[in-house]
């Protein structure tokens, strides 16, 4: 199991109550690491940062210098969500950089995750709900844009609708995106996916899982991409402070479990990231995440 991670993306220092669940990564880690059955299939890999030229496969280069210079207006870093310092764009390159490096590994090797990544509110030109680069808007128009592959599924089932991800690909042909997300969830002002499916406050299991079968088979089937680049947010949980959905945590086993084996079925190259997952509780949202690699263990072991 190729998992991609890097001590930064525990590291960043936040003001005292900030609202994002930081240290999850860290824990996640640890817990992978301290399991004996996936620890002895693990193995740990770490890619370059994101180059400059790579950010501008999707962003500005005024927003770039901006960000990593750290002059961007500040009503433009309150959007991000995130006090600029020099850890936070470090930790930024590096998780873009492992996303990339996911994305090519998958190509490789049949499945990658990365233990970050999923940061889809990041739009060409600013960053929003934490999220500075969108990571896998770039490693799909890398990919392309290196001729490794001719078509990109983008699939987000992140509870919150992946805005930036869909104003940035809106244009693109060749990469497409399928988001399940809650309706009433942010952000307020939607951007229009390929395929949107907006679902009901409090939707169950059953009608969510039955949704992502339909589409999911539905899509793969008109455009047959090369690989997928899933964003598994943890925040679809009905435990989740910022969700809309009540989803089990069984239910997310199934989600993941249910890409997982439609994709090794159509022999389609997976590259996973984390996405959001904001339960106050840690080892709660740590549980969620961990399904993620339970079910690439048992899917692809």
């Amino acid at each position: 199991m190729n998992v991609f991670y890097h001590p930064l993306y525990s590291a960043l220092p936040l003001p005292a109550h900030h609202r994002f669940p930081i240290d999850k990564y860290r824990l996640l880690h640890q817990r992978l690491l301290s399991d004996s059955q996936l620890s002895e299939t693990l193995l740990l890999r770490c890619a370059e940062p994101a180059s400059k030229e790579q950010l501008t496969l999707v962003h500005t280069p005024d927003y770039i210098n901006g960000f990593i210079g750290g002059t961007l207006p500040a009503s433009a870093q309150k959007r991000i969500g995130f006090p600029h310092s020099d850890t936070l764009v470090a930790r930024t390159l590096q998780s873009v950089g492992n996303s990339i490096g996911a994305a090519y590994c998958a190509l490789e090797h049949g499945l990658a995750i990365n233990l970050a990544g999923g940061y889809h509110h990041a739009f060409a030109t600013h960053g929003s709900g934490y999220c500075i680069f969108n990571d896998l808007a770039i490693a799909a128009r890398e990919l392309i844009h290196q001729e490794q592959v001719e078509a990109v599924l983008l699939l987000d089932l992140d509870v919150h609708q992946g805005d930036g991800s869909a104003s940035i690909l809106g244009e693109d042909t060749d990469i497409i995106t399928l988001s399940l997300h809650g309706e009433q969830n942010f952000p307020r002002l939607k951007q229009r996916s390929d395929y949107d499916f907006p679902l009901p406050t409090g939707c169950d299991d059953t009608l969510y899982l039955d949704t992502l079968e339909t589409a999911l088979n539905l899509v793969l089937r008109l455009h047959q991409p090369d690989i997928i680049l899933y964003n598994a947010g943890a925040d679809v949980v009905a435990e989740d402070e910022l969700g809309t959905l009540s989803l089990s945590l069984e239910a997310v086993r199934q989600r993941d479990t249910l890409v997982m084996s439609i994709a090794k079925q159509k022999n389609i190259p997976l590259c996973c990231a984390l996405g959001g997952g904001y339960q106050r509780n840690l080892e709660q949202v740590v549980d969620v995440h961990w399904q993620l690699l339970l079910s690439a263990y048992h899917s692809y072991k």
